[in-house]
């Protein structure tokens, strides 16, 4: 039984369990409210799901991509709490539950018609279902006038996507470039692409994701947020010294 966390986009959490499903979930969509509203949906979602801290096995976070000041707060979120609770805090990248949502995945982890979750890494990677193939780019907002953006395959024999390049970041106009020169021009005009205006991070396919991977044997994402970016505050500079 895991709890998510993803502040990437909105504010999404989750109470999640490989054999229950989505116990609970609450989702607030404003980007601005990442601190005000983190606490209670945390205590929402356990108090539904009737879920103490100590049942979870753990809390998984969504690490972005994902603007400076919002991801941090899931982040941070989620890292405490699982502190608090004596349970390991597992990273996932966010768009890899958008993929995971969008192709399918989600709806067999759910159903409980995966395919088989021990289906080897190393095995050639075979789809879950044939309308899962199709090639997807997930698009989010980066604000400033940028996108994040992921590129995917399908679904391999274990019900999980399979991603073709790291997240990146470009302008509108620069996007297409971007994507052909990492996955090709054949793969920019036939992906399907999520619209970045409305493409928001459920907390419960982060979740879910996370029981599958773990069930499977993968490995989860590495420790690191992804801002793909500076942020706007720096360390400031020695002080000009005054003659």
């Amino acid at each position: 039984m895991l709890l998510a966390i993803d502040t990437s986009s909105g504010t999404s959490v989750a109470v999640v369990d490989r054999d229950g499903g989505v116990l609970a979930e609450v989702t607030e969509l404003d980007t601005r409210r990442h601190a005000e509203v983190i606490g209670e949906s945390i205590a929402f979602c356990l108090d539904a799901a009737g879920v103490a801290p100590d049942e979870l096995s753990a809390v998984v976070a969504g690490m972005g991509p994902g603007p400076f000041t919002g991801l941090r707060v899931g982040i941070a979120a989620a890292r405490a709490f699982a502190f608090g609770a004596g349970k390991p805090c597992l990273p996932l990248i966010s768009h890899d539950a958008i993929a995971f949502e969008r192709l399918g995945g989600l709806a067999l982890a759910i159903s409980g018609a995966a395919p088989d979750p021990a289906a080897s890494e190393t095995a050639a990677p075979e789809p879950a279902a044939p309308e899962a193939v199709a090639p997807l780019l997930v698009i989010t907002d980066a604000r400033r006038r940028e996108l994040y953006w992921s590129a995917f395959r399908g679904l391999d024999g274990a019900g999980l996507p399979v991603r073709l390049a790291a997240p990146g970041l470009a302008r509108p106009a620069e996007l297409d470039e971007a994507v052909a020169g990492s996955c090709g021009s054949a793969f920019v005009a036939e992906a399907t692409r999520t619209d970045p205006t409305s493409t928001p991070v459920s907390a419960a396919a982060l979740g879910m994701l996370g029981e599958v991977l773990f069930a499977a044997g993968r490995p989860f994402a590495r420790d690191e947020p992804l801002y793909l970016r500076s942020p706007d505050v720096t360390v400031p500079g020695a002080p000009k010294r005054v003659s």
